[in-house]
C-alpha cells in the first residue's frame, strides 16, 4: 500500500464494518459487512464483496462512542467507530485492542506537538520552556521523545487525571493538555501538551484510555477500602491481618478481588502487593472522606 511519499501501511487486517450515521441521519437498519480493513498512515480502506471504500485520515472528526442502532450492533461488544462528521462508519477488527491502538499509531506516530516537561513536579510549578516533541504510541501508552534529549513516557497506568485547557503558548492560544501522571521514580508530575486542534484530539483520546483505567468509580466494599487504607499507610500486605485484625483468609480473598479490579497489582506470588497509581488515588479519596 504506498500512496505517495511517506505512505506506509500500519494495519491489513479482517473485520467487519457498518455505516452508523449517513448524512447526518442514524442508520436504523445498520448492518455488518464481513470484509479486509487496510489502515495506512494516510487512510482507511475498506474492501467488502460489494467493493472498496476508501476514507482519508485527514478527514476524521472524533474515534469512539457506541453508536448500538440495533441489536446486531449492540452484541458486536467492541469496534472503532470513525467519525466523518456527517457519517460514522463502524469497524469490529478480529483483534480489536490490536486494531484500535493501530488507528492511533496510523493518526500520532512520529507526529509532532510542543511539550512542557514537567510542567508541575511534586505539587511544584517548574520553569520549564515549551519545546518540540515526537510522539509514538506503545502498547502501554505514548511516549514523547523531546527536542532537549529527554524521554517522556506516558504509561497508561501511570495517568491519574487529564484536563484539557486553551493556554498561550509561545504568543499563540493553543488547545493543551495537562496530564497527571507518575515517573518512573514514582514521583507526581504533570506534563503540559500542545498542538493543532485535530492533532490533541486524538491525544487526548488515546490518554483518557489511561485515565479511565485510573478512575476511582469503583464498587468497593468498606473491607477493601480498610485495606486499601493500610496499604496506602505503609502497612505490609503481610502485616494487614493483624494490623487490621482481618483472618489471614478474608485478607488473601480481598488481595485477589483487588487484583482483578486492577487496584493493587501481585509483586511476588506470596501474596505480596502494591498499590498502583490507580489504587493510590482510591486510597487517598477515602482517606480525604474520613
Amino acid at each position: 500500500m504506498s500512496g505517495g511519499s511517506g505512505e506506509y501501511k500500519v494495519a491489513d487486517t479482517q473485520a467487519r464494518f457498518a455505516v452508523a450515521v449517513r448524512d447526518g441521519r442514524k442508520v436504523s437498519d445498520v448492518s455488518w459487512t464481513p470484509g479486509r480493513v487496510l489502515l495506512s498512515n494516510r487512510r482507511l480502506i475498506l474492501a467488502g464483496n460489494d467493493g472498496k471504500r476508501t476514507v482519508p485520515l485527514s478527514e476524521l472528526e472524533g474515534l469512539g462512542g457506541r453508536h448500538d442502532a440495533n441489536q446486531s450492533v449492540a452484541r458486536v461488544s467492541n469496534y472503532v467507530s470513525f467519525d466523518l462528521g456527517d457519517q460514522v462508519l463502524l469497524v469490529a477488527a478480529a483483534d480489536h485492542e490490536s486494531f484500535e491502538r493501530d488507528v492511533y499509531r496510523a493518526l500520532l506516530d512520529q507526529r509532532t506537538v510542543t511539550a512542557k516537561h514537567p510542567a508541575i513536579e511534586g505539587g511544584v510549578v517548574q520553569e520549564t520552556e515549551w519545546e518540540q516533541a515526537r510522539v509514538k504510541i506503545d502498547e502501554n501508552g505514548l511516549n514523547a521523545a523531546l527536542e532537549s534529549g529527554a524521554f517522556v513516557k506516558f504509561d497508561l497506568d501511570d495517568i491519574s487525571g487529564l484536563d484539557a485547557a486553551k493556554r498561550t503558548v509561545n504568543g499563540e492560544k493553543k488547545p493543551v493538555i495537562e496530564v497527571s501522571h507518575t515517573d518512573d521514580e514514582g514521583t507526581s508530575i504533570e506534563t503540559h501538551i500542545a498542538g493543532a486542534p485535530s492533532r490533541m484530539r486524538f491525544v487526548e483520546a488515546w490518554l483518557r484510555k489511561g485515565e479511565e483505567r485510573s478512575s476511582t468509580n469503583v464498587d468497593l466494599s468498606s473491607r477493601d477500602r480498610e485495606v486499601l487504607m493500610a496499604l496506602y499507610s505503609g502497612v505490609s500486605p503481610f502485616e494487614i491481618p493483624s494490623f487490621l485484625g482481618m483472618d489471614v483468609d478474608a485478607v488473601e480473598e480481598t488481595f485477589e478481588r483487588l487484583v482483578d479490579l486492577e487496584v493493587v497489582e501481585e509483586v511476588r506470588v506470596r501474596r505480596e502487593v502494591a498499590l498502583n497509581s490507580r489504587g493510590r488515588n482510591i486510597a487517598s479519596e477515602a482517606m480525604n472522606e474520613q
